[in-house]
């Protein structure tokens, strides 16, 4: 099969593979793969209008990870915190402590993933698939047929640091791990800058590129010559000339040149990895404003450039994150979905995000609680998806909207605004960011409004409100937004 390439703009929808087959089962009575998943759960997810689904955690799960996370008391504290039932059987281990490429065979094997992706083609939908570039499971082949892949330490700096050395067999090994915190004792650091381990990525890369339309990469910016040196010094050797992320994705894109790298990234390091090749980048800043900061942070974040804007990806939640519901208040979520998923750039949905769960799930774990479904809640996602499937939002320009106020109410400063524009139509998006009333004037710098009236509808509300084109170019719009309200406005032009 070909690769899809994703639409301009895509709304990616994360599946955690494992839990979502469980619940299926347990649905329809009787075990479920990826080959067996029923025709109407697929148009469920084509029904949200997504143009990509992230089926997270499909590679072979380590038996080694297993044993080592049920022996670790921090895991099982965090295990028993979010299943409160919990099993040792619950365990499966992590899903980015990779034994090897393949698709697991509880999940239905290679051949399962390739009869899911072919349902998801069939209506329209590419898949993104997991990639870990920094470490791998103690027990993946290459431990013992590449030693020289991974960070070896010796005898002394195994006694002075046991966390991050750990004696395998009869050798050394680096944990993986990041320069900020403890290396995670259940996996073997790679080491990025050896050249044959490069090449051997690359292979690996496309193959899993003949399998999925693009990877979601594990810590991304772990690879880069600056971060790796920095973190494991003359360990890792001498530094390359070329960085990691420029020869591997150049490699994998000149055999399959539509395929989609998405970097999980941190640091202000998206700009580094969007020129290194990323097509989008994870927009944590964004995130980390809108669950903390007020509105002129966000709109000062949103005054970047348009270009690199379009290649972040947009979220309030996924699987590292805690579930949106537990650290929003429910307008404030409203609020803050209705911006991530109307800039530009991608944006990405967790299962489970639009029935309102509040409990973050360690990936270990093959099965979640029960929880109360928000059906309030699950209306308003999928009237946004709706509207988010127009044109406009795919294939039309984005503008952020100045807001204006008067001397004595400086409210505006809460609102945020922008539009996207494609031929004849225009929405607009008004978000009052503040838990009080807010007022302002909307501006629409490059609409051509003026000699026409205008017929504004709230896409929400269904409210309609008709406006003089030529008022609206002078004065602005006139919005009056209640604690973290918004509009969706569409426009039309009245002949």
């Amino acid at each position: 099969m070909l690769v899809k390439p994703l639409a301009p703009n895509p709304v990616i929808y994360e599946i955690s593979t494992l839990v979502w087959l469980g619940e299926l089962g347990r649905e329809f009575n009787t075990e479920i793969t990826l080959a067996s998943v029923p025709d109407r759960i697929w148009d469920d997810i084509a029904r949200l209008r997504v143009q990509a689904v992230w089926l997270m955690g499909v590679w072979e799960r380590s038996p080694e990870c297993i044993r080592i996370s049920n022996s670790d008391q921090g895991n099982l504290s965090d295990f028993s915190r979010a299943l409160p039932d919990f099993t040792p059987e619950d365990n499966t281990g992590s899903p980015y402590c990779i034994r090897n490429y393949t698709a697991d065979e509880i999940l239905g094997g290679n051949e399962g993933l390739a009869v899911a992706r072919q349902k998801l083609a069939d209506r329209n939908i590419a898949l993104i698939l997991d990639f870990v570039p920094n470490h791998l499971a103690f027990d993946h082949p290459w431990v013992n047929t590449n030693p020289e892949f991974f960070i070896h330490g010796n005898a002394d700096e195994l006694a002075a640091d046991p966390v991050t050395f750990k004696a395998w067999q009869d050798q050394i090994l680096a944990c993986g791990k990041d320069p900020y915190y403890p290396a995670w004792e259940d996996v073997v650091q790679v080491n990025a800058f050896n050249p044959l381990l490069r090449q051997e990525v690359i292979a690996t890369l496309k193959t899993i590129a003949s399998m999925c339309d693009g990877v979601r990469c594990d810590m991304a910016m772990l690879m880069l010559n600056d971060v790796f040196s920095g973190t494991w010094g003359s360990l890792a050797g001498e530094i390359p000339v070329e960085e990691y992320w420029k020869l591997v994705i150049s490699a994998v894109k000149k055999e399959f040149p539509g395929f989609t790298f998405i970097a999980e990234a941190y640091w202000d390091m998206e700009f580094i990895l969007q020129q290194n090749g990323f097509d989008y980048c994870y927009d944590k800043r964004l995130y980390d404003r809108l669950k903390g900061e007020d509105a002129d942070s966000i709109r000062h974040h949103l005054q970047a450039d348009h270009n690199y804007q379009s290649k972040l990806i947009r979220f309030i939640e996924n699987h590292d994150e805690d579930r949106a519901a537990s650290s929003f208040h429910p307008d404030k979520e409203k609020a803050a979905a209705l911006i991530s998923l109307t800039l530009p750039g991608a944006k990405l949905l967790f299962e489970g995000q639009l029935d309102g769960r509040t409990i973050k799930l360690p990936v270990f774990l093959r099965r979640r609680p029960e929880e109360t479904r928000s059906t309030f809640l699950r209306n308003y996602y999928e009237t946004l998806l709706d509207l988010l499937a127009g044109q406009e939002m795919h294939k039309g320009t984005w503008s952020l909207c100045p807001v204006s106020g008067w001397d004595d109410n400086q409210s505006c400063r809460n609102i945020l605004a922008w539009y996207w524009k494609f031929e004849n139509r225009i929405s607009i998006i008004a978000v009052n960011f503040r838990p009080k009333p807010s007022q302002g004037f909307v501006y629409l710098p490059g609409c051509d409004l003026e000699g026409y009236s205008w017929r504004l509808v709230d896409m929400f509300t269904q409210n309609h409100y008709i406006r003089n084109g030529n008022e609206l170019t002078v004065s602005g719009l006139y919005t009056g937004l209640e604690p973290w309200g918004f509009h969706f406005f569409q426009m039309f032009m009245m002949v």
